[in-house]
């Protein structure tokens, strides 16, 4: 779906009367900006609750850490190197600076929309696509602000009963959906208690009780205890493709 179309989609649902908030659906997904499933899951899944109006009865939480690892000198390591920490750390600074989920997820959409195709290193490119200031990210990473974000999120992570074993980990008001994540539609709708069920709820038939534990292993996630794949840049170059357009943000 190309991201103009998402942006159409989200100012419409924008006027429109919403569920109260303590009939929603919760649906919470943990994952890592570089993780291909993760990249996946939210351009080709996620994206569709904004397009069928579902997202009128969720309350949608996005977790952009993953299975990084906080070291002992306080520093985050992530199983994709450098940029995915940058990266898990610019979307959590939008996701602090627009907390509404339909001002952040066109933000998040893109970068990983870029991510996918591998051109992570064009994130900066969001802000104009979608007419947005940077300055509020740019504020966020460099204060130190995003990094305590990340600490935040590590913690809620790591407080995940199950513990979560892969991302993307798709969780619906408490549940965990293990590897059947991409059917997390139908675990809406079944969730859901309030009255005019959404149009797209009519007529699933996908089973819909969650499983109690995987199922079995499977290829498309990124798994907590693999090995950290190589970076995909050094920290220096990094900073040299951030330096010129950050400090004249912040000037």
């Amino acid at each position: 779906m190309d991201s103009l179309l998402l942006i159409v989609s989200l100012l419409a649902l924008s006027s429109q009367s919403v569920v109260a908030n303590e009939e929603k659906v919760k649906l919470t997904v943990y994952f890592e900006t570089l993780c291909p499933s993760s990249e996946d899951f939210i351009i080709n899944y996620l994206y569709k609750i904004f397009d069928n109006g579902l997202i009128l009865i969720v309350d949608l939480k996005l977790s952009p850490y993953g299975n990084a690892k906080i070291s002992s000198d306080g520093t985050i390591v992530c199983q994709h190197g450098e940029w995915e920490c940058l990266l898990n750390t610019v979307e959590a600074c939008a996701i602090h600076a627009w907390p509404d989920v339909t001002d952040n997820f066109p933000f998040v959409y893109c970068v990983e929309r870029l991510n996918h195709e591998g051109k992570y290193t064009e994130w900066e490119s969001c802000f104009e696509t979608l007419k947005l200031d940077p300055k509020p990210v740019a504020d966020c990473y460099s204060s130190g602000l995003g990094h305590e974000l990340e600490v935040q999120y590590a913690d809620e992570t790591k407080a995940l009963q199950p513990p979560h074993a892969y991302v993307p980990w798709v969780v619906v008001d408490g549940q965990p959906l293990y590897d059947d994540y991409a059917n997390f539609i139908s675990y809406i709708c079944k969730a859901y208690k309030g009255s005019n069920l959404p149009q797209v709820c009519l007529g699933l038939s996908h089973p819909i009780t969650a499983p109690d534990e995987p199922v079995k292993p499977f290829d498309h996630v990124c798994y907590k205890e693999e090995d950290d794949v190589k970076s995909k840049s050094t920290l220096s170059e990094i900073i040299s493709s951030m330096a010129a357009s950050w400090m004249t943000m912040l000037a």
